[in-house]
């Protein structure tokens, strides 16, 4: 298990916090209202191959059971966003690598009725800054379909470097797409991006 886990990211109206088995009716409540704003972005299970096991879409309790089990075992930081008291999205740094690489990547995404906000910049610049600083990454990696358009505004916000395309590179939406791949170092954001993110803001 990661050392700084489970572990609560606060800033103002905006909080992270580990996802729970009792978050179901939220969860789900916010999942039925933005079915169609999240549809298009959401990762899909790909026909099985001649020899291969056939996948299903895993239930809420076997989603939380497996983001539980990769945190226990250091690969993966699953957690909800609350803004002003009420869940509001989700998001999973995952694919956690030590050694040479010390690299997470994260994925996200939050009810429409708070995009614009700056929730989702907050969310992701806290879990960046605990990377780096608390758990002790090196490089965060975000990956994007080029024509996801409020994500990719996330990102750019917060600085992240564009670094190319990663053509077919998961299944999304019921097919395998592209995905543009941007990118941060600890060495770019000495001040942390949540400061970066803060003043920008007031410019």
């Amino acid at each position: 298990m990661i050392p700084s886990w489970p572990v609560v990211l606060v800033d103002g109206d905006v909080v992270l916090r580990p996802i729970k088995m009792s978050d179901q009716r939220a969860w789900r409540e916010v999942n039925r209202r933005n079915r169609e704003w999240l549809r298009r972005w959401e990762a899909t299970v790909p026909p099985p191959a001649p020899s291969g096991p056939v996948a299903q879409r895993p239930t809420y309790r076997q989603m939380v059971r497996h983001l539980r089990s990769e945190a226990k075992a250091g690969r993966m930081l699953p957690f909800v966003i609350e803004y002003q008291g009420r869940l509001v999205g989700q998001l999973t740094v995952a694919g956690i690598t030590w050694g040479s690489m010390c690299s997470g990547h994260v994925g996200y995404w939050v009810d429409s009725e708070v995009a614009g906000r700056g929730v989702m910049p907050t969310a992701v610049a806290l879990a960046v800054d605990h990377c780096f600083r608390a758990v002790g990454l090196h490089r965060m990696e975000v990956c994007i379909r080029p024509e996801n358009g409020p994500s990719r505004r996330v990102v750019e916000k917060l600085g992240f470097r564009e670094e190319g395309l990663r053509p077919r590179y998961l299944h999304i939406d019921g097919a395998w797409r592209d995905h543009l791949v941007f990118a941060l170092t600890v060495e770019e954001v000495p001040e942390g991006l949540l400061r970066r993110w803060r003043q920008a803001r007031i410019k």
